[in-house]
């Protein structure tokens, strides 16, 4: 007599939101060399400058400004270098570590080309300025006066406006396991508890954001003092709609409390335009009150996470033992 025995399945343990990230998530860091527009002034001419006032030179800070801003040539690099930073920001997650954050590994490809197009408007944009290099140095020396000083220039622009972005390691490296087992299992219990602050961050930062974009839509669509409909632009709907798809692309599912937060306002606002609510006042109200209650709790989390990031190393301290 045979007995059928059915083979035990193991199951694995669920993955915790800190691990998720190290290996789903690669580190990205943006940036800049940028022409400074201001420079201190020499001490001979801060002494100067505080003779006027009776005061002490040393006592005194003060600066030149070499370049014109407000030309739409300046501009446009400002404005590139924005939109430079908001796409970094907006397909990544913050990172304990100042200058890092974290992007999906699969999403490497199109952040790296969408940065390389980027780099070359960049590259663009300081090519017209350098065109007008000539006239802003005149400018300058008509502003400045006795200030004025052509070494402060370079002989071109080009160059001086530059974007970097890599992809930095935050792993202990391998070589450390041989030269010193101690220490690199020290790098990595840090790295675990940098990965898990990372987790904090990325929630505090959904919830910020979504907080403000709720606070700012309700007060739109809440009647004045005097019962006067107020007006609201586009994009007071159409970023929050931004926001969801950004959520979900960049969600570690970390907070069910967030999660059903997010799913709720997306509820409230699903195939909701900005026209209708500007004409139809039952949905402005609906919409409205229902905003207010998720507002309401997306600060109660606020309040509540710094409570939370406490309590989570402590109950790995208890899972362990």
């Amino acid at each position: 007599m045979t007995t059928d025995t059915v083979p035990h399945r193991r199951t694995s343990a669920p993955i915790s939101p800190a691990k998720r990230l190290e290996t789903t998530m690669a580190a990205a860091r943006v940036s800049f060399t940028w022409f400074g527009v201001r420079k201190s002034l020499t001490t001979s001419q801060k002494a100067q400058a505080a003779d006027t006032f009776g005061a002490e030179g040393k006592y005194l800070s003060a600066a030149k400004k070499l370049l014109d801003t407000s030309g739409p040539a300046f501009r446009a690099l400002t404005s590139t270098r924005s939109r430079i930073l908001s796409l970094w920001r907006g397909m990544s997650l913050p990172y304990p570590e100042a200058g890092i954050r974290l992007i999906r590994q699969d999403r490497i490809d199109v952040f790296n080309d969408q940065m390389a197009a980027m780099r070359q408007a960049l590259g663009e944009a300081a090519i017209e300025l350098d065109h007008q290099l000539p006239q802003l140095r005149m400018d300058a020396q008509e502003r400045l006066g006795n200030l004025f000083n052509p070494a402060d220039y370079p002989a071109t622009l080009v160059g001086q406006f530059v974007v970097e972005w890599d992809f930095p390691s935050v792993q202990p490296p391998d070589y450390l396991l041989e030269l010193n087992p101690r220490l690199y299992e020290q790098e990595r219990a840090r790295m675990v508890a940098r990965f898990e602050e990372a987790v904090g961050m990325a929630e505090d930062a959904f919830a910020s954001e979504l907080s403000a974009m709720v606070s700012h839509l309700v007060d739109r669509l809440t009647p004045g003092d005097n019962g006067k409909i107020k007006t609201f632009r586009d994009s007071a709907v159409n970023n929050v709609h931004g926001f969801f798809e950004q959520f979900r692309s960049l969600n570690i599912n970390s907070s069910k409390q967030l999660d059903e937060l997010v799913d709720k306002a997306q509820q409230l606002l699903k195939g909701v335009r900005p026209g209708q609510l500007r004409v139809n006042e039952s949905l402005r109200n609906q919409v409205s009150a229902g905003l207010a209650a998720v507002q309401a709790s997306l600060d109660d989390l606020l309040v509540d996470q710094p409570r939370r990031r406490i309590i989570r190393p402590a109950a790995r301290a208890e899972d362990a033992a």
